[in-house]
């Protein structure tokens, strides 16, 4: 047993080893990548900043907020505390940047556009847009924030792209507090669904798309879904279990000679699916894994949906339902709508869920390595400029991953069983960190003697 043990030891060593040359130059290339963000800033010392609070973001600092970064540095946090809090920097050159990269980076035709807010559990009532509220990432009514997000993810990789701050009625309303916070006067109160779909106006020409994605709370509305087929955008949007929809598929009730012939009723579809035989649902192969297929089953109907009131929605829809095995034994259900033909192939309806599933590793790669939660700012202007300089340090961490995975093309563990081992993707990112903390250490003494911070390894 001992020497199976050591055995096993050696191949888990050698499963997660990084090459030295999947690292060799970072620093170098995190100095070229930085350099088209800082270029959109006329001062040395806002440049010098925007590469302090990127290499900052991207250091294996436990909380990455101003004062810890500046720490980092040896720097006294007040003017790096300005620069992201107060400063009146637009940060929409840079997200239009970020944008144009990810696009080319990334773009395919079919590519996927999807939206999803996210919470910020916040203490007190004075940072911006803070209030009891539905935080949908963290399943709960808490007090705090809540951005909503666009995501890109095509076959090659997926990355957050743009973001927006949602201001309650309350808070928009609140001239006193909109002052303090510093709320810019044109900004006014507007959905989630609203926030999304200026978003996507925003991006829709850099980012080459064929469907639109968004979670539950994004598909529910069925004005957001009116919107997106005005735009002539196609989705395939999550619903909650409770939506009422009549399948115009199944038989309608007998005719009883009088009136209008009977029609279905509608019903919650997560009691419409319950009704399902087992030979209704289709197995989809959803692509190799390292224990083998992942897989899931899907089953499409052409519906009518109830909307927000309770009335007949005047469109038919595509009504998908997928089911998966959890790890418990549990069977989960998901239930999507869509504007697609029904002639939609089952295998790209697949792709597109598993498309929108990506969305939650965008948040979690964010989170655990760009620090996007980890921002101690109450104005307009400094939750907007922390959140695109995270979304442009993760799409570094992204890019070096990508890199990762062409030195070693089985690297994201898709190869069949007979493949060389290759260090796993995800240990990519930590390593990356580790990297960038060792410049930051490198250059504490450049910051002590006052000179312009530069990205250059030493």
């Amino acid at each position: 047993m001992e020497r199976r043990y050591e055995i096993r030891k050696r191949e888990i060593l050698q499963d997660t080893e990084i090459k030295p040359q999947v690292t060799d130059g970072m620093l170098k290339r995190l100095e070229q990548f930085a350099e088209p963000f800082a270029a959109a800033f006329v001062r040395c010392d806002s440049r010098a900043n925007v590469r302090m609070y990127l290499g900052g973001l991207l250091s294996d600092a436990d909380r990455k907020n101003v004062e810890s970064i500046a720490y980092c540095y040896d720097r006294q946090r007040g003017g790096l505390q300005y620069f992201i809090g107060q400063s009146s920097w637009p940060h929409h050159p840079l997200q239009q940047e970020l944008a144009r990269q990810v696009g080319k980076e990334l773009g395919e035709d079919d590519g996927v556009i999807g939206f999803d807010p996210s919470g910020f559990e916040k203490c007190g009532t004075e940072s911006v847009g803070v209030q009891r509220q539905w935080l949908g990432r963290l399943g709960k009514v808490d007090n705090g924030q809540v951005g909503v997000y666009l995501a890109y993810a095509s076959r090659k990789e997926y990355a957050l792209v743009d973001e927006r701050l949602y201001l309650p009625k309350s808070w928009a309303k609140d001239k006193k507090r909109r002052k303090k916070c510093g709320v810019p006067k044109e900004v006014r109160y507007q959905t989630r669904h609203e926030l999304a779909l200026d978003m996507l106006e925003n991006n829709r020409e850099l980012l080459p798309h064929q469907w639109i994605t968004g979670d539950d709370e994004m598909g529910r509305s069925s004005g957001f879904r009116r919107d997106l087929r005005d735009l002539g955008e196609q989705y395939l949007l999550a619903v909650p279990s409770n939506t009422g929809i009549r399948d115009l598929e199944s038989v309608p009730p007998a005719y009883s000679g009088r009136g209008a012939p009977a029609k279905q009723p509608f019903m919650r579809v997560d009691r419409w699916h319950a009704g399902l035989d087992e030979q209704d649902w289709t197995r989809v192969d959803v692509r190799d894994g390292e224990k083998g297929p992942l897989v899931t089953e899907l089953v499409k109907r052409c519906v009518l949906a109830r909307t927000e009131r309770g009335k007949e929605g005047g469109a038919e829809e595509l009504l998908v339902v997928t089911r998966t095995l959890e790890s418990n034994g549990t069977m989960k259900y998901d239930y999507y709508l869509s504007n697609t033909p029904v002639q939609t192939s089952l295998d790209e309806l697949a792709r597109v869920v598993k498309a929108s599933h990506r969305i939650e590793d965008c948040f979690k790669r964010a989170k655990s390595e760009a620090g996007l939660a980890d921002y101690e700012v109450r104005t307009w202007m400094g939750w907007h400029h922390h959140q695109i300089l995270s979304l442009i340090a993760l799409w570094f961490l992204i890019l070096e991953t990508r890199r990762g995975k062409k030195i070693y093309p089985g690297l994201d563990g898709s190869t069949g069983s007979h493949a060389v081992r290759r260090p796993a993707a995800s240990c990519l990112q930590p390593r990356c960190s580790r990297m960038v903390s060792t410049f930051d250490r490198r250059q504490k003494q450049t910051a002590r003697d006052g000179s312009v911070l530069s990205l250059q390894a030493t």
